[in-house]
């Protein structure tokens, strides 16, 4: 199982992650990309951290 989070700080809403995530847990929410489905979902690829420009988000096992 795999946990998202997003650095609301450092985001800058390109839309980058949540266009590239295969799983389409992420969206963006008032000019922020934000998690918006379930975990569980999520596949661990890492797409949505590598195309993030900024290193907003991060991916990690538990």
């Amino acid at each position: 199982m795999y946990m998202v989070t997003i650095d609301a700080e450092k985001c800058v809403g390109c839309n980058q992650c949540a266009s590239a995530c295969p799983a389409k847990i992420l969206a963006m929410a008032d000019g922020k990309a934000e998690v918006c489905g379930d975990c569980a979902e999520c596949l661990g690829c890492q797409t949505c951290s590598i195309s993030c420009p900024v290193g907003a988000v991060t991916v990690m096992e538990f």
